[in-house]
């Protein structure tokens, strides 16, 4: 499985595809933290936000990359369970390398502060509040550019409409007085939990959240490869 995902890392950096999503976040970070200063936890948190359909397009170009007839070849050598956890796994890796990017791209354009107030956290809480709010965005936007890719949907229309519903999804129901929060991942959320006193329950409860959305979504995932193989 791992060759499978060299494989597939491979044919997405080689086929040039990887520069679209690359350039792509590097222009929203670049507005984002252009526009001036702010403390690493508010910058970070507004950052996986923006990124979230960035990360969640990235992974339907990757997997969209294998030929289909090359797809199920790969199922019948290694099994169909190592062939999806393979493209999955592949996606991931892109996909924190992209978070990687975002968390170093802020410091060289002067858009985070160290600066700290009186009774305000400290930076260093403030970075790592930042990665983690990153890293409960990449499961989600994996599993939503999974369900959006053409294993899944047929065609590249469907597969951009997933992704449009999915990314403005996580907008309109990730807000404060959403009516279903629960149906999108908890991105909105965790931008705002950020940007105040994080208490360890709410920090658990959101991670749970997110765990528990990518993997429901991941499971749809998993099943609609199995019907349509």
């Amino acid at each position: 499985m791992t060759a499978l995902v060299r494989l597939r890392l491979a044919g997405f950096v080689r086929t040039g595809r990887a520069l679209a999503p690359l350039l792509a976040g590097l222009l929203v970070l670049g507005i984002l933290h252009g526009g001036g200063r702010a403390r690493p936890a508010e910058a970070y948190g507004v950052s996986a936000v923006v990124l979230f359909p960035v990360l969640a397009w990235q992974t339907k170009i990757l997997l969209d990359v294998e030929p289909d007839v090359q797809r199920r070849l790969a199922r019948v050598v290694v099994g169909p369970v190592r062939e999806r956890l393979a493209g999955l796994l592949a996606a991931f890796l892109a996909g924190l390398a992209v978070v990687v990017v975002a968390l170093v791209v802020p410091w060289p354009l002067g858009g985070v502060t160290l600066a700290a107030g009186s009774g305000e956290r400290s930076a260093i809480v403030g970075v790592a509040l930042g990665v983690w709010a990153h890293l409960l965005a990449l499961p989600a936007a994996v599993a939503l550019g999974a369900l959006a890719s053409r294993a899944i949907t047929r065609s590249a229309g469907y597969g951009v409409a997933v992704l449009a519903v999915g990314a403005v999804g996580v907008v309109v129901f990730g807000l404060s007085d959403s009516v279903a929060p629960w149906l999108v991942p908890p991105v909105m959320a965790t931008a705002r939990a950020v940007t105040g006193p994080v208490s360890a329950g709410a920090g658990l409860l959101l991670t749970g959240w997110a765990v528990l959305w990518a993997a429901v979504a991941l499971a749809g995932y998993s099943w609609g490869r199995r019907t349509r193989a």
